[in-house]
């Protein structure tokens, strides 16, 4: 199969759909959408994904689909050569993992998400801070990373629901998460200090990924660099997040 993958790598779902392809070696044609620059919002993009968002594939030309998790489910089942583990045939265990994916979007990703874009990201995008949603957003992240050290992360395993190998769950999460590597150092560690099991459980998800992982995230950092030299939302008294 053809298939081609419109993406933005500054985008935590676009992240998770490339390091899958690349770490189950699915041949694919990365197609930027440069979000900052509203390619999302042409019409010739609108024809590949009517809701303009990232990310979206097209298969052989004729096959659309949106929606990250849908996306990973798909890739996981559809192409040849994908472990198991990824996407479990058994249907309990994939049962699990959707119950994962489906809590992710309205928790994890609505406050890991909201939060750096207020209080960091936005003015790339040409939108003003606002911290009064960032300290919201703030609110929903710390209970959704409770939540993963105290139920998700289950067990002694690695991975979430207590497994010993990555699933899509895993790698949509741990993508969300490493967002958070645009904040202010200081408010990172006050958010992920607490949380040892979660720390530990990016790391494991980071590892079993590589060297993916790491080469689709190199633009994260590079984003991470610029804003250093930007006004913290964590630097003074004035402009930070309790």
């Amino acid at each position: 199969m053809k298939l081609k993958v419109y993406a933005d790598r500054i985008s935590q779902p676009c992240r998770a759909i490339l390091v899958f392809c690349k770490v189950n070696g699915i041949d694919f044609e990365e197609v930027e959408i440069d979000l900052s620059q509203k390619q999302n919002l042409s019409p010739e993009y609108k024809e590949i994904n009517p809701m303009q968002q990232v990310p979206a594939i097209e298969v052989d030309e004729r096959f659309k689909l949106f929606e990250s998790h849908s996306i990973l489910r798909f890739l996981a089942c559809a192409f040849p050569g994908v472990a198991d583990h990824w996407y479990p045939s058994e249907q309990f265990k994939r049962a699990q993992i959707s119950s994962v994916l489906d809590w992710h979007h309205s928790n994890l990703r609505h406050g890991s998400g909201a939060l750096v874009y207020y209080s960091r990201i936005a003015p790339l995008f040409g939108q003003p801070l606002n911290l009064k949603a960032a300290a919201e957003a703030e609110k929903v992240l710390s209970n959704s990373l409770a939540k993963i050290e105290s139920f998700w992360l289950k067990g002694d395993g690695q991975f979430l629901l207590g497994s010993d190998e990555p699933s899509i769950a895993d790698l949509s999460l741990v993508c969300e998460a490493m967002q958070l590597e645009l904040l202010d150092e200081k408010v990172r560690e006050r958010l992920l200090g607490q949380h040892v099991k979660v720390q530990k459980w990016i790391d494991n998800t980071r590892n079993a990924t590589q060297p993916y992982f790491d080469e689709i995230h190199g633009v994260l950092f590079q984003v991470k660099e610029s804003l250093m030299k930007m006004p913290s939302d964590g630097g003074s008294d004035e402009t930070k997040i309790n």
